[in-house]
Order: C-alpha cells, then structure tokens, then sequence
C-alpha cells in the first residue's frame, strides 16, 4: 500500500486505504471509512464527518451512521466535506469547498462542482454534471448523464419552514436519465423532469416538464421540443 500524507493529517480507527492515494495537509478522515486506489484528497478536506442536529430540526436523531465509502480514481478537492453514510463511486470528482451530506450516493464518473450542495438522502447517477453552487435539496434523485448549471436551486417544502402539516410532506425533485436545468433556475418541490426535458436558464418550474420538452420563463411553460441532435440517445 502507497499512500503519501500531507502534514497534520487525522485518519481515524480501522480506516482502509487502498494503493497509490495522495492526502493533502489537515486532511481529517473520521474511523472506519474506506477509501478505493489511486484517490486524492485533498488539503483541509473532511471525510466521514456524522452530521450534527439542530435541536429544531426536523429530521430524526441518529446516534452513529455507518462509515462513508469512496470509490477508486476519486478527486475530493480543497476544503470538501463528505459526510457519513455517503457512498462515492468510482472515478467522481468533488470539486472545491463542495459538500456531500449523510446518505447520499453518487454514481460513477459525476462531476460535483465548486461549492455544491447535495443534502441528505439524494440520490445521483453516472455521468452527472453539478456545476458550481448548484444546490440539490434532501430527498432528490437524479438519473444518469444529468446536467444542473451554476446556481440552480431545488426544493422540498411547500410550506416554507411554517405549520406541523410539512413534516410527512417534503418531497425532493426528480430529474431522470438526461434531464438538464439552465443556470439560475428553481425547481420547485416534488417536481419531475422526464427523461431528456429540459428547462432554460433563469426559469421556475412549477409544473411536471414531460419527456423531451424545452421549457422556458416564470412560471415555466412549454416551448417546443428538444432537438434531435441534443438528445441523450443521438450522444456518441
């Protein structure tokens, strides 16, 4: 095993590292995660950190959650956090003070940009695209080859933090295989966007966006068709 250290790292009990992995200085990786080969992480990340809750939190108390897992070909750049019960497959990258909370998992080869957000318990497929300070809302899924541009914001609640009667109610968004939101769009909660839809720069989608449609404006409304050349199936 060949792992070169920074200075001032903290690796915790019974963590694994695989072959040829590189650590920044003041790294800390919490006990028991697993890293794969041939990884980088880099200075001032944190990896395996069990989240702490608000005592007016919403979501359940959980004493100790399980390790986080990290794949091989793995990036995790400066000043990332990586939370506990997260599952990175192989070859993701995380760019730069992005941060991934407790239950997520992300799929191969998905790039999560600078400065991302993905919340508790989303789901992320192979191939995605998060570009920098995207924020992916707790209880979202995103299917394979997704693409989310800088500065979109998804949401949860349609209560806005107010009234008990949210609580059984938040639902996250769902983008499926090729769905692809412009930059500075907000996706409201409980939304789908079918496969290959796609929603323009600076819209609200406030409605279901149906298989490869092109949505467009506040609230988003329907423009035309995707063309045959963007679509997922027509990619080399």
């Amino acid at each position: 095993m060949t792992v070169q250290k920074g200075q001032n790292v903290v690796v915790g009990n019974d963590v694994t590292l695989g072959d040829n992995v590189i650590i920044g200085h003041n790294v800390v990786i919490y006990d028991g995660v697993a890293i794969g080969n041939n990884c980088i992480i880099q200075d001032n990340a944190v990896i395996g950190k069990q989240p702490t809750r608000a005592k007016n939190s919403i979501l359940p108390e959980v004493k100790k959650l399980p390790p986080t897992i990290i794949g091989s070909g793995v990036t995790i750049g400066t000043s990332a956090i990586i939370y506990a019960n997260a599952e990175l497959a192989d070859d993701v990258f995380v760019a730069d003070l992005a941060t991934v909370r407790e239950r997520v998992t992300i799929g191969e080869k998905t790039i999560v940009g600078r400065g991302v957000s993905v919340e508790n318990d989303c789901k992320v497929g192979i191939k995605c695209k998060l570009e920098t300070n995207c924020y992916i809302t707790a209880y979202s899924e995103l299917g394979d080859y997704v693409f989310i541009a800088p500065y979109v914001v998804t949401t949860n609640d349609n209560y806005m933090a107010r009234s008990k009667e949210r609580y059984d109610k938040f639902k996250g968004v769902t983008i499926k295989n090729g769905g692809r939101v412009g930059a500075n769009s907000t996706i409201l909660p409980g939304k789908v966007i079918e496969e290959d839809g796609t929603v323009a720069a600076a819209s609200v989608v406030t409605k279901n966006v149906e298989k490869e449609d092109l949505v467009v404006g506040s609230p988003a409304r329907v423009l035309r068709k995707v063309p045959e050349d963007q679509l997922l199936r027509n990619q080399e």
